[in-house]
């Protein structure tokens, strides 16, 4: 039973809980990434960074995602099963939705761009393993300049 002493002063303002909007201000990433391992260490490095963070397991199911989410940016590794990282981005590239988004190329190899078409390629490369503050970096520009 609470008592008059416990009850709290009716002009406190309310506790409000904060909202989805007001926790990810930096915007949504799509994360397309087959080792589930890896997957989940990026999105805990961009959810802690503030990005509301969708995932798909290959590019196949990053091109569904892609078309039915509010997404602002992509971050894929280039080897995957069903449709590979530079496939999706050719597929973003050329679809007027997604034609300005910030796609960022993730790979253990070295750059295969040269046989890409200037208009087909990610707007950045980086190597794994990443580090979470060359990525966060990387998408805050890349987020910034495409404003």
């Amino acid at each position: 039973m609470i008592t008059p002493e416990e009850t709290p002063p009716l002009n406190t303002p309310p506790i409000t809980l904060p909202t989805l909007e007001m926790r990810h201000t930096r915007g949504t990433v799509l994360i397309v990434e087959d080792d589930r391992s890896i997957r989940r260490y990026l999105e805990v490095i961009l959810q802690r960074a503030g990005y509301c963070v969708v995932a798909a397991a290959d590019g196949l199911e990053a091109m569904k995602t892609a078309l039915t989410s509010a997404i602002d940016a992509v971050v894929t590794d280039a080897i995957m099963p069903h449709v590979n990282g530079y496939e999706l981005c050719r597929f973003l590239r050329h679809h007027p939705k997604f034609a300005r988004m910030p796609v960022v190329l993730l790979s253990g190899f070295e750059r295969a761009d040269a046989a890409q078409e200037a208009n087909d390629r990610p707007d950045y490369y980086l190597a794994k393993p990443v580090r979470p503050e060359e990525l966060t970096g990387c998408l805050a520009r890349l987020l910034l300049k495409a404003a």
